[in-house]
């Protein structure tokens, strides 16, 4: 494989948001599927609403969406808007990787470098997003994401100049740092769960990736940036809402302990007992629920694209008298 400076920049720029609104594609049955416990692989693309095969030809990322004017061809149903719109940062996602990654390289790099760099990274950044909006959705963030999100940062680990000390730590690290405090302590104190295990196992993935500095700058402008949202929601709306997946998961829970018997009943209370989502939220600010998992995958995400950029700032920040 040629070296990256024999390699045009406009070809790359192309090949990558091809790439990234084509991944963007297959991200959306990532979000729909991966929650609900369905196969991502069978069936393949069907219409949302009549179940029918989509063709070829209406499957193109953002361009079959507008042509077809939101709706599908088969059945007339609406085509919600998400679906363009993760296509379209899927392109975006893949274009600012190859800026802020890839180009940045030195003119020596190997092709092969550049690639590994590039997909790890464009992988890592899709993962984010379909937590962002599966967390969204229904407030849970899959294993399947998290952890394999962070296996992938720690197999990667010679792509960046973290090391494997550096990584294994701040994985670890981060990770026992969230349970401890926010859930052990938090639950010991307040009778529930400060954060989810999914929001700690997401700050060892951006540990693996990025050492403490990355876990570090996902949890606090995660925090700072949930904040500032929630409070212009609480503002706008003057109120919280559950997503209706929430709602509707408690609800049929509560229905299985109506109708069962013995043993099975306590099983099930016991497991709706254990669920921080297993009440309904309290009325006001306070006892919001907030699916935190979005903001600490957006400040990651900011981190993997502009991490020198903030390491550098914060550096300066620190140095001034």
């Amino acid at each position: 494989m040629p070296i990256l400076a024999e390699l045009p920049n406009w070809f790359l720029r192309l090949l990558a948001v091809s790439l990234g609104l084509a991944f963007g594609s297959f991200l959306n049955v990532v979000i729909h599927r991966l929650p609900r416990e369905q196969s991502l692989s069978l069936p393949g693309s069907r219409c949302p609403g009549c179940e029918t095969p989509i063709r070829v030809y209406d499957n193109i990322p953002v361009l079959s969406w507008l042509v077809l004017r939101g709706r599908a061809r088969c059945c007339g149903n609406r085509i919600s808007p998400r679906y363009p719109l993760v296509e379209a940062i899927g392109g975006l996602l893949a274009w600012a990787v190859v800026e802020q990654i890839v180009l940045p390289m030195a003119p020596t790099t190997s092709g092969w470098v550049a690639l590994g760099a590039f997909a790890s990274s464009l992988a890592l950044g899709l993962g984010l997003i379909a937590l962002a909006f599966i967390d969204l959705e229904f407030m849970i963030l899959p294993d399947e994401i998290t952890i394999g999100g962070a296996v992938l940062g720690l197999a990667t680990v010679p792509l960046r100049t973290i090391g494997w000390v550096g990584s294994i730590a701040a994985s670890a690290g981060a990770f026992l740092l969230v349970w401890l405090l926010f859930d052990v302590a938090y639950r010991a104190l307040r009778g529930q769960s400060g954060m989810g295990l999914g929001d700690a196992k997401l700050l060892m993935l951006a540990g693996a990736w990025f050492g403490w500095q990355g876990a570090t700058f996902a949890l606090l402008a995660g925090a700072v940036q949930g904040t500032l949202v929630t409070l212009v929601v609480f503002l706008v709306q003057g109120r919280i809402e559950e997503p209706e997946a929430v709602k509707r998961e408690r609800e049929e829970l509560l229905a299985e302990i109506e109708n069962a018997e013995g043993a099975e009943r306590a099983e099930l209370e016991e497991e709706l007992a254990r669920d921080p989502l297993g009440t309904e939220a309290t009325e006001g600010l306070a006892g919001a629920r907030i699916p935190f998992g979005p903001f600490l995958a957006i400040a990651t995400l900011e981190y993997l694209l502009l991490g020198d950029v903030i390491v550098n700032e914060a550096n300066a920040f620190l140095l001034m008298p």
